[in-house]
């Protein structure tokens, strides 16, 4: 009798046990700042060392056609953020509508997938660079979806890897350890506090706190962004405490830092997954790792010595793929084939829809991007983009267009259509508009139709010639 009402509670438990639904798998969003494609080393990097982010690419998906929201860091999070490009989003450029020094924030009615995943019981955080807010704004991350902020919401503020305080969700914490570091006359003083060591800190402590429910953790990491005030003052702004494991090269010390900059962000990176397999989440945790942008030179160092942007034209700020082209790997071991690599053309505004799609959801409102879980998965048919498009508003207004094998670039308003095959001719070299018009009249048809006016970020085309009488 006692083993048959055994057997019976064993029954009903298996069934209760099939009938729970699977645990969501949590999303790690690693970000770098100004990190370029051929920065690491599974995009080419020979002499930099990215030994934990070239084992993600071991581990999972890498992407070599996956490109940034923007040139520039502000509107590149703003895509990443929205699900929404350039031409639609609300923060189309670094400043704008205000003082230089602070952003157009998000708006109340502006989804962000923060707000997405917390509304699907996703323990939420951003940890590190936000620049989509500034603090008492509309656009802070506290009021976009995230449960815990922790670092900048100033990218200006963000140049500064020892500062005197950070943000803590909605309030300045101190750094008492750190003087004021933000002037050309403090930047000589040896504060003791390195930023990324403290968003490290505060990205382990969430994972633990929350390894009992689904999380997204958006670590936002500001190397190897370079301190421009610093560089200003003494033309070295590759700020880390150490140029090991580089101090015995014989290189530049602006490329010794940048570079110990970098397998800093690797080291951090391999802390941050050794926590996952240490809590075993490892399976079920999308681990994705990127670039806001192409790679920068604003530290004093050349983007050439270590041919950051890989076999592309252009860095950070320029409209080629040097500057919007950047590394994209995806790791998730129940799902994702391990050492694959996909030519699908994807950008940061396919995020938001592809979360969405994770969670069995339609897109709560209007995007410009598309799942790409079919192709991480093999599972489905996976839709493709009949165009990308970006501008950009620094120096001017330039639009660019990708299409199929087609790059297009306008360097100004009104002015005529470059053309490249960036297939056949990566480095972008050769200007092919005249022996395509056909390709390039119908790039002409897709930006008469790719944006939305901005009064913050207004296109103003050349007035007509008077018609002759």
């Amino acid at each position: 009798m006692k083993t048959g009402i055994l057997s019976l509670f064993l029954f009903l438990g298996s069934l209760a046990s099939a009938a729970e639904p699977a645990r969501k798998p949590n999303i790690v969003f690693i970000l770098a700042d100004d990190l370029g494609y051929g920065d690491v080393g599974c995009y080419g990097q020979a002499k930099i060392k990215t030994p934990n982010i070239d084992r993600l690419a071991k581990d999972g998906m890498r992407f070599t056609h996956a490109y940034a929201g923007s040139t520039v860091c502000a509107p590149s999070r703003c895509a990443l953020m929205t699900g929404l490009h350039t031409g639609h989003c609300r923060t189309r450029g670094n400043g704008g509508g205000g003082s230089p020094r602070s952003n157009v924030p998000l708006a109340p009615g502006d989804l962000c997938v923060a707000e997405i995943l917390k509304k699907a019981g996703y323990a939420t955080a951003l940890v590190g660079k936000w620049g989509l807010g500034e603090e008492n704004s509309t656009g802070i991350p506290t009021k976009k979806g995230f449960d815990h902020f922790f670092g900048y919401l100033n990218q200006h503020h963000a140049h500064n890897y020892y500062p005197d305080y950070l943000i803590r969700n909605e309030t300045r914490e101190p750094i008492p350890q750190n003087v004021q570091h933000e002037s050309v006359e403090n930047v000589a003083a040896k504060p003791t506090v390195y930023t990324p060591d403290l968003f490290l800190k505060d990205s382990l402590a969430f994972v633990e706190a929350n390894k009992a429910k689904p999380f997204f953790l958006y670590f936002a990491s500001t190397l190897p962004h370079a301190n421009n005030e610093k560089t200003r003052h003494d033309k070295d702004g590759n700020e880390v405490p150490s140029e090991e494991p580089y101090a015995n090269e014989n290189w530049p010390m602006q490329e010794k830092k940048k570079a110990a900059m970098i397998t800093r962000l690797d080291r951090d990176i391999g802390t941050l997954l050794a926590k996952l397999d240490e809590l075993d989440l490892a399976k079920d945790t999308i681990v994705i790792f990127t670039s806001d942008n192409g790679p920068h030179r604003e530290g004093g160092n050349d983007p050439a010595f270590f041919a950051s942007s890989g076999p592309f034209r252009g860095i950070k700020r320029a409209m080629t793929d040097g500057g919007i082209r950047v590394p994209f790997i995806v790791r998730w071991p129940a799902a994702v084939k391990p050492g694959t690599t996909s030519e699908h053309v994807t950008a940061f505004w396919d995020f938001l829809p592809t979360v969405a799609d994770l969670l069995g959801q339609s897109v709560p409102g209007k995007t410009d991007g598309l799942s790409i879980l079919p192709t991480l998965t093999g599972k489905g048919e996976q839709t493709t983009h009949e165009f990308l498009y970006w501008e950009f508003h620094e120096g001017g207004t330039k639009q660019a267009v990708r299409h199929k094998n087609w790059k297009a670039i306008r360097l100004a308003p009104g002015a005529k259509l470059e053309l490249y095959d960036v297939v056949a001719d990566p480095g972008e070299a050769k200007n092919v508009a005249a022996e395509h018009p056909e390709v390039v009249a119908k790039i002409e048809a897709y930006l008469r139709t790719a944006r939305t006016e901005s009064k913050e970020f207004p296109i103003t085309l050349p007035k007509a010639a008077p018609k002759k009488k």
